[in-house]
């Protein structure tokens, strides 16, 4: 029996049986392992698997521990065996789907519920809050709207009292009448005839009690025997403004008012023509 060398000085391969017929028989050496079965292969791939899912479980909880979120705790794989069973392998058993593991909560409902509410509440005030500024702004400006518009519609002049004409301007009993009266019951409103300023108010001879305007164009309006008045020296009023009250006081006949009209220069003159001259009349 021939032994050969193997080139490069390694040890003697095993001897090589003369066939018959002159075949060479080749006889396999004793220094090579078997190949792995394939139920082997495959356990080792699966190890693979679970080993590679059991690091990723461990990171993801590494991920979720650093970013601080106390309210999901994740559930830990205690090893590679764990990890082959999430993936349902492991064995020799068939493998099977991905099991989902429940994640655990630490949050309070109730709490939750609250502040849910408290929102809610927060919110709802602040929409009653801005609806009711809306509500004021828009009754200021209706109210703006309406003054507008009063004044727009309240004329230059007007007639002091509402009443009847019982006497005018010119020679009277033997004196001189200096006026109109407009007779009426005690307490019936006397306005200011024209926009100006109070220069006096209280007591006067002849006149009981009595107050006198000045207008802006220097014209005097005069209102006598008043039971009551309402305006002080400096008032600034309008046409239309009440000022005093019908009365009886002086040397009066009978409740009324006395109205008398003084130029810029001191004369009197008959104001029922000045009245009608402004678009008033009684």
């Amino acid at each position: 029996m021939a032994r050969h060398r193997s080139p490069g000085g390694q040890a003697p391969s095993p001897a090589l049986d003369d066939a018959p017929n002159g075949d060479v028989k080749r006889v396999r050496g004793s220094h090579r392992l078997p190949a792995p079965s394939s139920a082997l292969r495959g356990r080792v791939v699966v190890a693979a698997v679970a080993a590679g899912a059991f690091a990723a479980a461990a990171a993801g909880q590494t991920l979720q521990a650093t970013s601080g979120d106390s309210n999901t705790d994740v559930t830990p794989l205690a090893s590679a065996r764990d990890a082959s069973a999430a993936f349902g392998v492991g064995g020799n058993a068939p493998v099977a789907a991905p099991e989902l593991l429940p994640v655990a909560r630490n949050s309070d409902a109730s709490a939750e519920v609250q502040k849910l509410t408290d929102s809610a509440e927060v919110t709802q005030a602040r929409q009653q809050r801005e609806a009711d500024a809306a509500a004021a702004a828009a009754e200021a400006d209706r109210l703006a709207a309406e003054k507008a518009a009063e004044e727009a519609a309240r004329p230059d002049v007007v007639v002091p009292a509402e009443g009847r004409f019982t006497s005018g301007y010119g020679s009277r009993w033997g004196t001189n009448h200096n006026g109109m009266d407009i007779a009426n019951s005690i307490g019936t409103p006397i306005v200011a005839a024209m926009e100006g300023t109070v220069i006096e108010a209280g007591p006067a001879s002849g006149f009981g009690l009595w107050v006198r305007i000045q207008h802006d164009d220097g014209t005097i309006t005069v209102y006598g025997h008043m039971n009551s008045f309402s305006v002080s020296e400096g008032d600034r009023v309008k046409a239309g403004d009440q000022i005093a009250e019908i009365g009886n006081r002086g040397q009066s006949t009978g409740p009324h008012l006395h109205f008398e009209v003084w130029t810029g220069g001191g004369k009197k003159i008959d104001p029922r023509p000045w009245l009608i001259e402004r678009g008033a009349d009684i």
